[in-house]
């Protein structure tokens, strides 16, 4: 990526504007291909998810996520550029696309501010290949037009555009001055983005019928004791028919403000289907050459009191069968990063991890990331974990889809983005649904290790579907 020493706060009118992007547009002639122009400008304090209500588009890409309990929020709209992968290499066809892109780039505007310059966010469905009547492709990237983050207090605004060498300058001029100006001073007496009454349900449906995932528990246990795998996670599914048209961004709302220890999140495809959820774990961060991931396995309900919630949380923390399955994962990421040259820190005994309606055994892991190594590297190996496939992986996971009653898509899948200078973030899409106009199916999960009970498991499943449920219905 260029860097132009060019500052947009103190050339701010249509004129400098035009003449910026001509010169871009020499730059598309010699390289002989089109130009990526990324403007960066740090404005007033706005919300995100306020300026994604004023612009979504049921046939627009966009993808929003924020977490409150760390004080971050972005928002990406609309797709300049966009690229989708599948199979084994999908990762690495992902990278290269990114790596082109930003050779080609050229970017303005204070590059050190959080969330500036252009964005790459992505999706990666949780299988490597996807059946044809899915959502979403395997592996999806866009670079939106238009990006509004929230962080260390401060937002940015981004402005991507296509410069090629026949692009008609004035109409780009007068797009991004439009945003500009939008984004100045914005209005949130009038928002575009109107309140509806709660929906209702007119039909909850279990996918694969009553009593399905009770059997799929006990034969995927008969597996274990076979010895073909340790430990598989097996999803449930149900689809809800409400009484009107769901909207993604209203039932996000609602999520990011019940739980701000999570990723609220919506990732639209351009065809009128979001994913959208409040995950609670992140798969990996890389930030100034620093990894951060976690294990997040084990669970419990949260008490109706203090005293309840600690006696839950302790029994948490003694469960043979929770910890193993903890034990699981954290060997997993230990094992997986290791031929990176990853050398991983992590506490001896894991934590809890208290969200809103459920408690969670919990260990972060950190780690320098060992040059020439990238995120999109990391990830590939993490992904999936046995907190959302098996173990061993090879073994349990390809037998997911056999004993489920539904292809999984995004869901478990990894959700988030990549930025210019190689740093990033990486969530797990749970506790999520996936909206399409008045219907919508809402995942659930659980591990399944020697021991586990069918009851015992659908009841924790039940309590994961209940806040995404309730988020849908009000």
């Amino acid at each position: 990526m260029t860097i132009l020493p060019l500052n947009p706060a103190e050339n701010s009118s249509p004129e400098a504007l035009i003449a910026f992007l001509a010169q871009c547009q020499l730059a598309a002639k010699r390289a002989g291909r089109a130009q990526l122009v990324s403007i960066s400008l740090e404005i007033d304090a706005l919300d995100p998810l306020a300026v994604l209500e004023s612009i979504f588009e049921p046939g627009e890409r966009h993808f929003y996520v924020e977490r409150p309990a760390e004080g971050f929020a972005v928002a990406g709209a609309e797709a300049v550029l966009s690229f989708s992968a599948s199979g084994l290499e999908r990762f690495a066809e992902c990278q290269r696309f990114i790596d082109e892109t930003l050779a080609n780039t050229l970017a303005v505007g204070p590059q050190s501010a959080a969330f500036s310059g252009p964005h790459f966010f992505t999706a990666f469905s949780f299988f490597d290949v996807v059946e044809a009547a899915e959502s979403f492709e395997a592996a999806s990237v866009f670079v939106p037009r238009w990006q509004v983050a929230l962080a260390n207090g401060k937002t940015t605004a981004v402005a991507n555009l296509l410069v090629e060498a026949d692009s008609p300058l004035e109409a780009l001029a007068e797009r991004v001055w439009r945003a500009r100006k939008k984004f100045g001073s914005f209005d949130y007496s009038a928002p575009d983005f109107q309140e509806a009454p709660p929906a209702t349900p007119t039909t909850i449906r279990e996918v694969g019928g009553e009593g399905a995932y009770a059997e799929s528990v006990r034969r995927a246990v008969e597996r274990i004791e076979a010895k073909e795998f340790e430990k598989i996670v097996l999803a449930r599914a149900k689809d809800i028919t409400a009484s009107q048209p769901l909207h993604p961004l209203r039932v996000l709302n609602g999520l990011r403000q019940r739980f701000a220890d999570c990723y609220a999140f919506s990732v639209a495809n351009g065809r009128g289907q979001s994913f959208i959820g409040a995950s609670p774990e992140r798969l990996l961060r890389v930030s100034d050459g620093q990894l951060l991931t976690e294990a997040l396995a084990g669970s419990i309900r949260r008490g109706a009191t203090a005293s309840e919630d600690a006696a839950l949380g302790t029994a948490l923390l003694r469960s043979e069968k929770d910890r193993r399955e903890h034990e699981f994962v954290l060997q997993s990421i230990t094992r997986r990063l290791e031929p990176l040259g990853v050398k991983l820190d992590f506490p001896s005994s894991p934590a809890l991890r208290r969200l809103a309606n459920v408690q969670h055994l919990h260990t972060s892991v950190r780690a320098a990331l060992p040059d020439g190594v990238r995120l999109l590297d990391a990830l590939a190996r993490l992904h999936p974990t046995p907190a959302v496939g098996g173990k061993p992986r090879a073994a349990a996971v390809p037998r997911i889809r056999e004993l489920e009653a539904f292809p999984r898509g995004l869901y478990a899948g990894a959700l988030g983005w990549v930025d210019a200078r190689g740093n990033g973030e990486f969530f797990v899409g749970l506790r999520s649904a996936l909206i399409d106009d008045a219907t919508a199916r809402l995942y659930a999960g659980a591990g399944i290790v020697a021991g586990s009970w069918p009851e015992k498991e659908f009841t924790e499943t039940e309590l994961k579907f209940r806040a995404m449920q309730d988020a849908l219905l009000g």
